[in-house]
């Protein structure tokens, strides 16, 4: 079999994204004008590739150009894989394998130190180098039940509905949105065109769902939170308040948010996916057990550049160490580095220095954005201790002030 791999060209939109649905077992039909011209407009395609058996797409993968904040605020160039597909045919040929190889090397070549993923089967990308660095909490909470409790400054809060299709609305949502972003790692910056993106509402995307309501929260007449949902209406009472996006500029507007849909008439049930580990409203809620809280994996992350990525971010304690960091997809990456740091920067360079601690790029990726500790992944063995003493202070010194969340996905 002999199959071409290459650059996507604009005549071939169509074939390469209807491809990619089929592998996820989606049809165009079922994708709808309005998603389906969004991802034309936000994908590039001189950052998209196909993999081509004559005039079948057999293989996808589009690469965003993102900027994802790390520990300490700063927003570093990242690779977000999207779309990565290979049709059923042609599975266990190494076809995914030479894509991400492609890919990786050109964001090498870009100078782009991070590439992020979203993995519907978490196991895949492993091989690739990427570590689950970001997690998520689902919630089903019975409303019927919990309550949220009272935070101080609520009394002088407005909180009225609002049109989401309203471009005034959108802008008021995108800036809450982007206060947010230097504040956790993982997120990302909204790039041109994405701001669409949580307005998307194709009644084939949301069956049995309402359309999509927003709430805005004002004090003195500045917006200070912004809740978007739809209600999915059952028999009697039990409605279920699905929870699109929420962000708030303070305590009390993150509470009265809340609060307001678990007071949705005929409905019972709040169900929220994709919220932050450390999420406020588990300490909110009236009975934590009712709330049904599950800890699930969300991003998946890689070093490209294993120097540029640990000196673009901060440390939460003073770091000066030296990382043994085996890397066989990446080789580039695999030697010895010194790192140091502090809560004002950071320097990351080769050096012939004895090793203080060994890992691959896969486990360092994975304490990257300080959500998982580094001395948990050395009681399973995945992080080794070289040096007597460096371990704990080195976990510490990458662990992060709030946990990293990735608030959408691409």
């Amino acid at each position: 079999m002999t199959t071409d791999l290459r650059v996507l060209r604009t005549d071939e939109w169509d074939r390469w994204f209807e491809s990619m649905l089929l592998a996820f077992g989606r049809t165009g039909e079922g994708e709808g004008e309005e998603r389906r011209s969004f991802w034309q407009a936000v994908i590039d395609p001189e950052r998209a590739v196909g993999l081509w058996d004559g005039e079948e797409c057999v293989g996808a993968t589009a690469m965003h150009a993102f900027r994802m904040t790390v520990p300490g605020g700063s927003l570093v160039s990242t690779g977000g894989f999207g779309m990565v597909s290979v049709a059923t045919t042609h599975r266990r040929r190494g076809l995914l394998r030479a894509m991400m190889r492609y890919q990786l090397d050109r964001l090498r070549k870009w100078n782009e130190p991070l590439a992020v993923v979203t993995a519907t089967e978490p196991g895949i990308y492993g091989r690739f180098g990427f570590g689950p660095a970001v997690e998520e909490l689902w919630f089903d909470i019975d409303s019927s039940r919990v309550r949220v409790a009272e935070v101080a400054g609520e009394d002088a809060l407005v909180l009225r509905r609002a049109r989401p299709e309203d471009s005034v609305v959108r802008e008021l949502c995108e800036r809450l949105y982007a206060e947010d972003v230097p504040r956790r790692p993982g997120m990302l910056e909204r790039m041109p065109g994405w701001e669409r993106l949580p307005f998307l509402d194709d009644p084939r995307q949301r069956p049995g769902r309402s359309s999509l309501q927003c709430v805005m929260a004002s004090r003195d007449g500045e917006p200070v939170g912004f809740v978007t949902y739809r209600i999915e209406p059952r028999p009697g009472a039990n409605g279920i308040v699905h929870l699109s996006a929420l962000h708030a500029a303070d305590p009390a507007a993150h509470a009265a948010l809340w609060r307001l849909l678990f007071d949705v008439d005929l409905t019972s049930t709040v169900h929220a996916h994709g919220r932050p580990v450390d999420d406020p409203l588990q300490y909110l809620v009236s009975d934590v057990r009712r709330s049904n809280m599950q800890l699930r994996d969300a991003l998946y992350l890689r070093l490209v550049d294993v120097g540029a990525a640990l000196a673009a971010r901060t440390y939460r304690a003073p770091v000066d160490v030296v990382l043994d960091v085996s890397d066989a997809f990446c080789p580039w990456n695999e030697r010895r580095w010194l790192l140091r740091g502090d809560r004002q920067g950071a320097t990351c360079v080769r050096t012939e220095r004895p090793a203080d601690l060994a890992m691959t790029a896969r486990d360092l990726a994975t304490v990257y954005l300080g959500g998982v500790q580094m001395a948990a992944l050395a009681r399973v063995g995945r992080v080794r201790e070289l040096t007597a003493g460096t371990l704990d202070a080195t976990s510490l010194a990458f662990g992060s002030d709030a946990a990293p969340w990735l608030p959408h996905g691409f």
